[in-house]
Order: C-alpha cells, then sequence, then structure tokens
C-alpha cells in the first residue's frame, strides 16, 4: 500500500484529498472505494488487500475526514464539492493507464457513486452500493445526526475504542482486531491527550440541514445504466428493505445481497461480504 494527496478546488482556495493506493499502479482495470460520513479511507484495508492481486484499488478520504484538508468553508461539505473531487481522481488515475473505473461505496460514498453514474458518459463502469439506497429515511437521518459533530473527548484511548464500539455497534460482530483497527485510523489525540474522532465536526452543519426531510433518489437512480450490485445489512435503518426490494425492479436492476446481523453499515471486513464485492468486480 502506497498513500499519496491530490490537490482539490474549493470556494475558498485549495484542499489536499488523501488516499491509499493498492495493487499495481499500472493495473488498467481500477476500483475507487468511498467511505461513509464520518469514515475514511483505512476502513477499506481488508478488502483493498483482498482485490488488490486483480485490481488497482484506490481508497479516498473525502475532505474533512482521516488525513485529507479541512474545508475552510463549511458550507462546501456537500455533494457538488466531493464530485469535483472524485472527477480530479478519476482524471488522475485516467491519465495513468486506466480503462476501466469501478466504485465501491458506503453510505455517503455509495449516495456519491449514484450520483456520479447518473451522468451520461460517466467513467464508472460498475457500481457497488453498499446500505444505501433511492431513499434515505429522515428517521435515520435524525439517528445518525444525533451524534455525527458531537466530538466527545476521552482520556484514553481504550475509551475511544469502547465508545466507537457503542455508536458503530451496527457494523455487526467484529473482532477485537478489527475494532482495533477502525479506532487506530478514525483516532486522533489532542494536545491535552484526549482522545476523539479525526473528522472536522462541521461536517454536520450541512447534513443536520439535509436531514429535516426524506432524502429521494429515484430521479438519479433509475439513469444508471452499468452493472450494479446492492448490499444492505438486514437489520438497515437507513435502507429498508422494502426500497431495496423496488431498487432490483428499477434502474440498473442490481442484484440484492443482504446480511443477517448488521445494521447501517455492513463494515465489508467480514469474509462473505468481501467475497460478495470481488466476485462482482472480478465477474467477466
Amino acid at each position: 500500500m502506497n498513500e499519496y494527496h491530490l490537490q482539490c478546488l474549493n470556494s475558498g482556495g485549495f484542499h489536499r484529498l488523501h488516499y491509499t493506493d493498492w495493487g499495481d499502479p499500472a493495473n488498467p482495470r481500477v476500483v475507487i472505494c468511498v467511505h461513509g460520513l464520518t469514515r475514511n479511507c483505512r476502513d477499506f484495508d481488508g478488502l483493498a488487500a483482498a482485490l488488490q492481486n486483480d485490481l488497482r484499488v484506490i481508497s479516498v478520504s473525502i475532505a474533512g475526514r482521516g488525513k485529507s484538508d479541512w474545508l475552510p468553508n463549511k458550507d462546501d461539505y456537500k455533494y457538488p464539492q466531493y464530485m469535483n473531487d472524485m472527477t480530479a481522481l478519476m482524471a488522475r488515475v485516467t491519465a495513468a493507464g486506466a480503462t476501466e473505473i469501478n466504485w465501491v461505496g458506503t453510505s455517503m460514498g455509495g449516495m456519491l457513486g449514484m450520483l456520479l453514474a447518473s451522468h451520461p458518459n460517466t467513467p464508472l463502469q460498475r457500481l457497488v452500493l453498499n446500505d444505501v439506497g433511492t431513499l434515505i429515511p429522515k428517521a435515520s437521518m435524525e439517528r445518525i445526526g444525533a451524534y455525527v459533530g458531537r466530538n466527545p473527548r476521552f482520556a484514553s484511548f481504550a475509551e475511544f475504542v469502547q465508545y466507537l464500539r457503542t455508536v458503530a455497534a451496527p457494523f455487526g460482530p467484529l473482532t477485537d482486531a478489527q475494532w482495533h483497527h477502525l479506532a487506530e485510523h478514525n483516532a486522533n489525540c489532542d494536545a491535552e491527550g484526549r482522545w476523539g474522532m479525526n473528522y472536522d465536526p462541521d461536517i454536520a452543519l450541512p447534513f443536520r440541514k439535509a436531514a429535516a426531510k426524506d432524502i429521494l433518489l429515484w430521479n438519479y437512480y433509475d439513469a444508471i445504466r452499468c452493472p450494479t450490485l446492492l448490499l444492505r445489512g438486514a437489520d438497515s435503518d437507513l435502507l429498508l428493505h422494502e426500497t431495496a426490494e423496488e431498487m432490483t425492479r428499477r434502474g440498473p436492476k442490481p442484484r440484492l445481497i443482504e446480511f443477517a446481523g448488521i445494521g447501517h453499515a455492513p463494515a465489508l471486513m467480514a469474509d462473505d461480504q468481501i467475497a460478495a464485492v470481488s466476485d462482482f468486480l472480478l465477474r467477466t
């Protein structure tokens, strides 16, 4: 794995996007992995390690998360900015010889993938939507909004790990090593020795405005033409089962795979989840 930064333009200047790059950099087959609202690129380490012999895997931290720069204008934490940033990233990999660009997106990353895939002449050739769909219920947005941006701090890393295990419990039954990995790459320690999440708390400001009502994305989804795989945690409150079933009958008509005992969202760290993504991306 290598780590790089990409310069992108926002309303107040330039910011750097951090991303990890797995596999052969000359491989023309590329998959871009994009995380959920408060996460970052290191969530996909396990998936990237499993795919790197067949694909070049690029996992990016959206602005304001992980090692990417925070945006000076907090109103820029919206999808038009994210789409522009991802367009710059796709231009970079295309210039390096990519002839096939695929997309794996969890929650926010899946919404971003839907938007990009819906446009004419999109470069995306396969799309994996992980626990996100065409209806985002207001109730699920309110649940997420209850902790996003609150920025609690903890006296020790162990306390932070326990906090993460609580708020991210819907991810499913992860091992202690997997929880430690997620905590290690989603934590920062401030000058006073207190531990907390390593994202800009102000990403919550535009999110809370959007959470005032249900979000409908059918018009974008129905325009998607590339092969699509839809993953769902069987207990998810963000992608409802009836929404997922209707999605299989409309737009790209994806195959739906549900994972028992998991809510929002499957962490894509379990063997069966990695196998589902791998089988879809590597299918000829």
